[in-house]
Protein backbone atom coordinates (compact mmCIF):
# COMPACT_ATOMS: atom_id res chain seq x y z
CA UNK A 1 0.00 0.00 0.00
CA UNK A 2 1.51 3.37 -1.18
CA UNK A 3 1.90 5.59 2.02
CA UNK A 4 -0.45 9.07 2.18
CA UNK A 5 1.33 11.87 1.14
CA UNK A 6 1.80 14.78 3.77
CA UNK A 7 -0.15 18.06 3.49
CA UNK A 8 -0.18 20.99 5.95
CA UNK A 9 -3.77 22.28 6.85
CA UNK A 10 -7.12 20.61 6.48
CA UNK A 11 -7.26 17.40 3.99
CA UNK A 12 -10.64 18.81 3.06
CA UNK A 13 -12.00 22.56 3.09
CA UNK A 14 -15.26 24.07 2.29
CA UNK A 15 -15.65 27.83 2.31
CA UNK A 16 -18.92 29.20 1.48
CA UNK A 17 -20.45 26.45 -0.13
CA UNK A 18 -23.78 25.91 -1.55
CA UNK A 19 -25.74 23.61 -3.57
CA UNK A 20 -28.85 23.01 -5.05
CA UNK A 21 -31.11 19.95 -5.88
CA UNK A 22 -33.60 21.05 -8.38
CA UNK A 23 -34.97 24.47 -7.57
CA UNK A 24 -34.03 24.12 -3.92
CA UNK A 25 -31.31 25.35 -2.47
CA UNK A 26 -30.37 22.60 -0.12
CA UNK A 27 -26.59 24.05 1.29
CA UNK A 28 -26.56 27.52 2.75
CA UNK A 29 -22.97 28.61 3.18
CA UNK A 30 -21.23 26.18 4.87
CA UNK A 31 -17.33 26.65 5.83
CA UNK A 32 -15.71 23.41 7.53
CA UNK A 33 -12.51 22.16 7.46
CA UNK A 34 -11.85 18.82 8.30
CA UNK A 35 -7.87 17.52 9.43
CA UNK A 36 -6.11 15.07 7.63
CA UNK A 37 -5.29 11.09 9.15
CA UNK A 38 -8.31 11.36 10.91
CA UNK A 39 -12.31 9.97 10.66
CA UNK A 40 -14.97 12.35 10.69
CA UNK A 41 -18.73 11.23 11.14
CA UNK A 42 -21.51 13.71 9.43
CA UNK A 43 -24.31 12.96 11.24
CA UNK A 44 -28.16 15.09 11.33
CA UNK A 45 -31.85 14.23 11.13
CA UNK A 46 -33.35 13.48 7.82
CA UNK A 47 -33.33 16.26 5.31
CA UNK A 48 -29.69 18.21 6.79
CA UNK A 49 -28.23 17.70 4.02
CA UNK A 50 -25.42 14.86 5.16
CA UNK A 51 -25.07 13.57 1.77
CA UNK A 52 -25.21 16.64 -0.37
CA UNK A 53 -22.88 17.75 1.36
CA UNK A 54 -20.55 14.51 0.89
CA UNK A 55 -21.56 15.10 -2.54
CA UNK A 56 -19.58 18.11 -2.87
CA UNK A 57 -16.59 17.28 -0.72
CA UNK A 58 -15.90 14.81 -3.36
CA UNK A 59 -16.46 16.41 -6.33
CA UNK A 60 -19.15 14.76 -7.68
CA UNK A 61 -21.86 17.69 -7.17
CA UNK A 62 -21.98 21.16 -8.80
CA UNK A 63 -21.31 24.33 -5.82
CA UNK A 64 -20.89 27.65 -4.96
CA UNK A 65 -18.15 28.04 -2.86
CA UNK A 66 -14.89 27.18 -2.58
CA UNK A 67 -13.63 24.04 -2.02
CA UNK A 68 -9.68 23.11 -1.14
CA UNK A 69 -8.79 19.22 -1.27
CA UNK A 70 -5.39 18.33 0.42
CA UNK A 71 -3.94 21.57 -0.13
CA UNK A 72 -5.11 21.99 -3.58
CA UNK A 73 -7.94 23.60 -5.52
CA UNK A 74 -10.17 20.36 -6.17
CA UNK A 75 -11.49 22.07 -9.47
CA UNK A 76 -7.31 22.05 -10.29
CA UNK A 77 -7.23 18.58 -10.20
CA UNK A 78 -7.45 15.88 -13.29
CA UNK A 79 -10.01 13.48 -13.16
CA UNK A 80 -7.43 10.38 -12.78
CA UNK A 81 -5.63 12.22 -10.04
CA UNK A 82 -8.56 12.76 -8.18
CA UNK A 83 -9.66 9.36 -8.80
CA UNK A 84 -6.17 8.17 -7.61
CA UNK A 85 -6.49 10.19 -3.92
CA UNK A 86 -10.12 10.32 -3.30
CA UNK A 87 -12.13 7.04 -2.96
CA UNK A 88 -16.21 7.46 -2.86
CA UNK A 89 -18.42 5.09 -1.75
CA UNK A 90 -21.95 6.11 -2.37
CA UNK A 91 -25.23 5.75 -0.30
CA UNK A 92 -26.49 1.72 -0.66
CA UNK A 93 -24.56 1.01 -3.96
CA UNK A 94 -27.01 3.11 -6.14
CA UNK A 95 -26.87 2.36 -9.41
CA UNK A 96 -24.78 -0.68 -9.62
CA UNK A 97 -27.43 -2.94 -10.70
CA UNK A 98 -25.98 -3.01 -13.98
CA UNK A 99 -22.90 -4.59 -12.27
CA UNK A 100 -24.92 -7.48 -10.98
CA UNK A 101 -23.08 -10.02 -13.82
CA UNK A 102 -20.01 -8.80 -12.52
CA UNK A 103 -17.49 -10.86 -10.25
CA UNK A 104 -17.10 -10.06 -7.03
CA UNK A 105 -12.91 -10.08 -7.78
CA UNK A 106 -13.59 -8.06 -11.14
CA UNK A 107 -16.16 -5.71 -9.06
CA UNK A 108 -13.24 -4.60 -6.59
CA UNK A 109 -10.69 -4.48 -9.58
CA UNK A 110 -12.45 -1.67 -10.70
CA UNK A 111 -11.24 0.38 -7.99
CA UNK A 112 -7.78 0.01 -9.43
CA UNK A 113 -8.72 1.43 -12.78
CA UNK A 114 -7.04 5.12 -12.06
CA UNK A 115 -3.83 3.49 -11.01
CA UNK A 116 -4.05 1.09 -14.76
CA UNK A 117 -3.13 2.69 -18.18
CA UNK A 118 -5.48 2.51 -20.89
CA UNK A 119 -6.72 -1.59 -21.59
CA UNK A 120 -3.96 -2.53 -19.89
CA UNK A 121 -4.09 -5.57 -17.96
CA UNK A 122 -4.11 -5.83 -14.19
CA UNK A 123 -0.18 -5.67 -12.34
CA UNK A 124 0.72 -7.77 -9.19
CA UNK A 125 0.49 -4.05 -7.74
CA UNK A 126 -3.09 -4.14 -8.35
CA UNK A 127 -3.88 -8.05 -7.67
CA UNK A 128 -2.45 -7.40 -4.35
CA UNK A 129 -4.58 -4.23 -3.47
CA UNK A 130 -7.73 -6.32 -5.06
CA UNK A 131 -6.57 -9.45 -2.57
CA UNK A 132 -6.21 -6.71 0.51
CA UNK A 133 -9.53 -5.35 0.10
CA UNK A 134 -11.09 -7.91 -0.27
CA UNK A 135 -9.59 -9.99 2.68
CA UNK A 136 -10.22 -7.38 5.24
CA UNK A 137 -13.66 -6.83 4.11
CA UNK A 138 -14.27 -10.77 4.45
CA UNK A 139 -15.30 -11.04 1.00
CA UNK A 140 -11.96 -13.19 -0.45
CA UNK A 141 -13.83 -16.11 -0.35
CA UNK A 142 -16.63 -14.88 -2.40
CA UNK A 143 -14.18 -13.54 -5.51
CA UNK A 144 -15.44 -15.61 -7.81
CA UNK A 145 -19.49 -14.87 -7.39
CA UNK A 146 -21.47 -12.58 -8.70
CA UNK A 147 -22.49 -9.88 -7.70
CA UNK A 148 -25.64 -10.27 -8.25
CA UNK A 149 -25.97 -13.40 -6.34
CA UNK A 150 -24.86 -11.96 -2.84
CA UNK A 151 -27.38 -10.37 -0.13
CA UNK A 152 -27.72 -6.75 0.33
CA UNK A 153 -24.55 -7.27 3.37
CA UNK A 154 -22.14 -9.22 1.18
CA UNK A 155 -22.79 -6.82 -2.04
CA UNK A 156 -22.14 -3.85 0.55
CA UNK A 157 -18.71 -5.46 1.33
CA UNK A 158 -18.05 -5.94 -1.68
CA UNK A 159 -18.66 -2.31 -2.40
CA UNK A 160 -16.13 -1.46 0.23
CA UNK A 161 -13.80 -3.81 -1.74
CA UNK A 162 -14.09 -1.79 -3.87
CA UNK A 163 -13.32 1.38 -2.32
CA UNK A 164 -10.42 0.57 -0.15
CA UNK A 165 -9.12 -0.71 -3.31
CA UNK A 166 -8.29 2.61 -4.82
CA UNK A 167 -5.70 3.05 -1.76
CA UNK A 168 -6.32 6.82 -1.79
CA UNK A 169 -5.60 8.79 0.50
CA UNK A 170 -8.96 10.68 1.38
CA UNK A 171 -12.05 8.23 1.41
CA UNK A 172 -15.84 9.36 1.45
CA UNK A 173 -18.32 7.33 2.47
CA UNK A 174 -22.08 7.25 2.61
CA UNK A 175 -23.82 5.30 4.72
CA UNK A 176 -20.99 2.86 4.43
CA UNK A 177 -23.08 0.68 7.59
CA UNK A 178 -25.96 -0.25 5.70
CA UNK A 179 -27.21 -3.40 5.58
CA UNK A 180 -24.15 -4.45 7.44
CA UNK A 181 -24.90 -6.70 10.88
CA UNK A 182 -23.72 -5.81 14.13
CA UNK A 183 -19.87 -8.05 13.81
CA UNK A 184 -19.23 -6.74 10.22
CA UNK A 185 -20.35 -3.10 11.51
CA UNK A 186 -17.84 -3.89 14.22
CA UNK A 187 -15.25 -5.10 11.19
CA UNK A 188 -15.81 -1.95 9.17
CA UNK A 189 -15.04 1.00 12.19
CA UNK A 190 -11.91 -1.38 12.65
CA UNK A 191 -10.69 -0.88 9.14
CA UNK A 192 -11.66 2.68 9.42
CA UNK A 193 -9.07 2.70 12.61
CA UNK A 194 -6.51 0.96 10.68
CA UNK A 195 -6.76 3.21 7.45
CA UNK A 196 -6.20 6.39 9.74
CA UNK A 197 -3.83 4.74 11.63
CA UNK A 198 -1.93 4.67 8.24
CA UNK A 199 -2.25 8.02 8.14
CA UNK A 200 -5.72 7.98 5.59
CA UNK A 201 -8.87 10.74 5.84
CA UNK A 202 -12.41 9.30 6.35
CA UNK A 203 -15.32 11.10 6.44
CA UNK A 204 -18.55 9.23 6.59
CA UNK A 205 -22.06 9.73 6.84
CA UNK A 206 -23.57 7.65 9.21
CA UNK A 207 -27.23 7.32 10.77
CA UNK A 208 -25.55 4.71 13.07
CA UNK A 209 -25.22 7.51 15.92
CA UNK A 210 -23.22 4.98 18.78
CA UNK A 211 -20.77 4.36 15.44
CA UNK A 212 -20.35 7.76 14.44
CA UNK A 213 -19.20 8.45 18.19
CA UNK A 214 -16.74 6.07 18.09
CA UNK A 215 -15.25 8.89 15.02
CA UNK A 216 -12.00 11.42 15.82
CA UNK A 217 -14.49 14.26 15.49
CA UNK A 218 -18.03 14.78 14.63
CA UNK A 219 -20.12 17.22 12.28
CA UNK A 220 -23.76 18.14 12.85
CA UNK A 221 -26.01 19.16 10.59
CA UNK A 222 -29.58 20.23 9.89
CA UNK A 223 -31.33 22.23 7.25
CA UNK A 224 -28.02 22.33 5.39
CA UNK A 225 -25.85 24.05 7.71
CA UNK A 226 -23.69 22.78 9.73
CA UNK A 227 -24.02 23.35 13.54
CA UNK A 228 -21.62 22.04 15.26
CA UNK A 229 -17.85 20.41 14.76
CA UNK A 230 -15.93 19.34 17.34
CA UNK A 231 -14.07 16.05 19.00
CA UNK A 232 -16.71 12.78 19.71
CA UNK A 233 -15.69 13.24 23.15
CA UNK A 234 -16.06 16.55 23.83
CA UNK A 235 -19.36 17.80 25.89
CA UNK A 236 -19.93 20.28 23.32
CA UNK A 237 -20.42 17.72 20.80
CA UNK A 238 -22.68 15.74 23.06
CA UNK A 239 -24.67 18.72 23.78
CA UNK A 240 -25.20 19.83 20.06
CA UNK A 241 -26.29 16.08 19.07
CA UNK A 242 -29.01 16.04 21.38
CA UNK A 243 -30.21 19.01 20.29
CA UNK A 244 -30.56 18.66 16.73
CA UNK A 245 -31.83 14.96 17.80
CA UNK A 246 -34.51 17.44 19.74
CA UNK A 247 -33.37 15.97 22.90
CA UNK A 248 -34.88 11.78 21.82
CA UNK A 249 -31.39 10.90 22.05
CA UNK A 250 -28.75 11.73 25.09
CA UNK A 251 -24.97 10.94 25.31
CA UNK A 252 -23.61 8.45 27.80
CA UNK A 253 -20.77 6.76 28.70
CA UNK A 254 -20.93 3.56 28.91
CA UNK A 255 -17.96 1.27 30.26
CA UNK A 256 -15.54 3.99 28.24
CA UNK A 257 -17.36 4.15 25.25
CA UNK A 258 -20.11 7.04 24.25
CA UNK A 259 -23.74 6.03 23.46
CA UNK A 260 -26.22 7.70 21.91
CA UNK A 261 -29.42 6.21 23.97
CA UNK A 262 -33.09 7.16 22.62
CA UNK A 263 -35.40 8.13 25.02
Amino acid sequence: MTAPVAIHGPALEARGITARLGQAEVLHGIDLALAGGRWTSIVGPNGAGKSTMLKVLAGLLAHGGELRALGRPLADWSGRARAQRLSWLGQGGAGEGSADDLLVHDVAMLGRLPHQRWLAAPSEADRAAVERALRSTQAWEWRERPLGQLSGGERQRVLLARALAVEAELLLMDEPLANLDPPHQADWMQTVRALVAGGRTVVSVLHELNAALCADAMVVMAQGRVLHHGACDDPATHRALEAVFDRRVIVHRVEGQWLAVTH
